[in-house]
């Protein structure tokens, strides 16, 4: 069953990352967290995240803005270790059901588009990248942080995206530097990159076809969906612990 689910993940991300500009990470780690556990499962979000970001920077360097950028990337650098920790030192049910907070309170943030104040210049800037490189290592997902920082700066969805893709590239860089990489077969390894590329031509096919806003509607239901059910499995598997 993992042989057919692990790739059709992976597809799914994918396509939906190249669809709309953002989401693998969202849509995948509930999932993967489930079939692989949440050690593999966010270290394998890490990797591919990390890799499609690099592909996909190579079309926008002359976008990004640096003067954001730097402080955001060294500051999610300094929280990563912390997350690491954080995910080797609880239980299982314990990390699921935080795992599976983190990406619904993320999500229901990014829907609201949440007005913060103090997500507004250079302080703004190190606040995002500290809880978003918590929450990447922690849980695969460090974007919804950058994602609010954007909008709270007034970027336009042209100069977010080739900064949340540097992003992508550092911070991923540093969670699969301080978690490891997942253990995954060479069959396994093979379905994943084939799955990747699959999704990114279909995602690539059906960019313009469908919505924008359809598209980031369709992306945050299937990540809030991912999200509720990692914490019902959690919260289960904490209630049979205590039985």
């Amino acid at each position: 069953m993992t042989q057919l689910l692990l790739p059709a993940i992976v597809l799914l991300g994918s396509s939906v990352q190249w669809l709309t500009g953002m989401g693998f990470a969202l849509v995948t780690v509930p999932a993967l967290v489930l079939l692989l556990g949440p050690a593999d499962g966010v270290v394998l979000a890490n990797c591919a995240s990390g890799a499609i970001c690099a592909v996909g920077l190579g079309t926008g360097r002359r976008h990004i803005r640096l003067t954001a950028m730097v402080p955001l990337c060294v500051a999610a650098a300094c929280t990563v270790p912390a997350g690491t920790w954080l995910t080797r030192q609880l239980p299982e049910s314990v990390l699921l059901l935080v795992m599976g907070g983190l990406v619904t309170a993320a999500v229901v943030l990014v829907m609201r588009g949440a007005r913060i104040p103090a997500l507004r210049g250079r302080r703004g800037a190190v606040a995002a990248g500290a809880a978003g490189g918590f929450m990447n290592a922690a849980a695969g997902v460090g974007g919804p942080p950058v994602s609010l920082y954007a909008l709270n700066a007034g970027w336009t969805v042209r100069e977010f995206v080739p900064n949340a893709m540097f992003y992508g590239v550092i911070v991923n860089a540093f969670s699969v530097a301080s978690n490891g990489m997942p253990h995954l077969t060479g069959t396994q390894w093979a379905s994943v990159v084939t799955a990747m590329l699959v999704g990114g031509l279909i995602g690539r096919a059906l960019a313009g076809r469908l919505p924008e806003e359809r598209a980031r509607l369709l992306v945050l239901s299937l990540a809030l969906a991912g999200g509720l059910t990692t914490v019902a499995k959690g919260l289960w598997g904490l209630l049979l612990w205590s039985a």
